[in-house]
């Protein structure tokens, strides 16, 4: 048998193939330029053809879980925050719910449809991150330019409301951090639509260009069976065909409301290639933007009054457990938390959206040619910290 490993990154292993035959091994990451951040792909080739392909993670890990249990419920937002970096607000408020419902607190309305307001400002700062990133990654670097040019905008008036830029550390147990500064929703109001008109850019340039379609189209499909099987979630799983969004199915927080219901719209594909996830991405984006000026609409009717509840010196949650769930821009967020009535959780479990997105790589890769792999790579929209945790 002969064998040939070709390292990039941290080196490459041994892999044994068939008798008479060459297999390659090629190793791209943990810190190689064709992946995100430090994730690694442990490919087995056949030539230019992808065998095997196994995501090997680890290199980013801090160990949030265990450190949850070290902290009180005040700290662990922190914590909690910032495993997928781009959708810090939408992080904060799995930890926050599963700690309201364990204590039955009921939160203001003003809290409970601004953090509605800002869950889907987040989700547009996310998508948008991706719908400049995955062109670049396919050789298209006008398309970021767009894409940070209305994250600015969005990221000036959560700045201004939260004084974070990235960790935006607004949500408390029992609610907000404290109230919306004076004219901010006109000044969000205003933001939103800068951003909606600068969307067309990506259906033009983007989506119109044939290059990007012939490198999407066809190109690492997703069934929905594989989906379901991986647990997959969020704009991925739905451009597969799975119709699974928690602000429907288990509405949280505003989104059960009249006046969202109206709005909100699950946008889905049956093709669950590359091109039907990007495709997926950015009509969600236009949809948290109609959710976001729906939320403002709202706000603006709403009496002046509290956004949080005065809590204890000592914050402790009651003996027992619960699970909270929500739909973060990347998919489905768990969070399982068991108390033994102390002011620190006995146990916080983490199920990031990402982690499990991650894992259907084992099944596209396969049969593919390396030069797609950047392609498929890319359409999963994940964050590396969001896998590691």
């Amino acid at each position: 048998m002969r064998e040939t490993t070709v390292g990039i990154g941290a080196g490459a292993e041994n892999f044994t193939g068939g008798a008479g035959s060459t297999d390659m091994v090629l190793n791209i990451g943990p810190q190689h330029p064709a992946t995100h951040g430090v994730l690694r792909l442990k490919l087995a080739l056949d030539g230019e053809r992808i065998v095997t392909a196994e995501p090997v993670i680890g290199y980013m890990h801090r160990g949030a879980e265990k450190l949850f249990e070290a902290r009180d419920y005040r700290q662990i937002i922190m914590l909690a925050n910032r495993h997928d970096w781009l959708s810090a607000f939408a992080n904060e408020l799995g930890v926050v719910l599963g700690v309201e419902r364990m204590l039955g607190m009921e939160v203001p309305e003003r809290a409970v449809w601004i953090r509605t307001l800002l869950a889907e400002l987040n989700r547009v700062l996310n998508h948008l991150m991706f719908l400049g990133s995955y062109p670049l990654e396919l050789g298209g670097i006008t398309p970021i330019f767009h894409a940070f040019t209305g994250r600015e905008d969005l990221q000036h008036v959560l700045e201004e409301a939260s004084g974070g830029r990235m960790h935006y550390m607004f949500n408390r147990v029992g609610g907000l951090k404290e109230d919306l500064p004076a004219g901010w929703l006109g000044r969000v109001r205003a933001a939103v639509a800068v951003v909606r008109s600068q969307l067309p850019v990506f259906e033009e340039l983007v989506l119109g260009n044939e290059i990007f379609r012939a490198r999407t189209a066809g190109v690492g499909v997703l069934t929905r069976a594989q989906a379901e099987a991986y647990g997959v979630s969020g704009p991925i799983a739905r451009a597969s065909g799975l119709d699974l969004d928690l602000r429907r199915d288990e509405p949280y927080l505003a989104y059960g409301s009249d006046e969202l219901r109206a709005v909100l719209t699950v946008v889905t594909r049956e093709e669950g290639d590359c091109l039907a996830r990007f495709e997926c991405l950015l009509e969600q984006t236009v949809n948290a933007l109609d959710l976001a000026d729906a939320c403002l609409d709202k706000l603006a009717t709403l009496a002046p009054g509290p956004v949080n509840l005065r809590l204890p010196k000592v914050l402790k949650a009651p003996e027992g457990s619960t699970y909270a769930w929500t739909e973060n821009p990347l998919g489905v967020n768990g969070y399982y938390l068991v108390s033994r009535g102390d002011k620190t959780p006995w146990r916080l479990k983490l199920r990031s959206a990402s982690f499990n997105n991650i894992q259907a790589l084992t099944e596209l890769l396969p049969g593919t040619l390396v030069a797609d792999m950047v392609a498929i790579l890319g359409s999963m929209f994940f964050v590396v910290g969001d896998i590691d945790k």
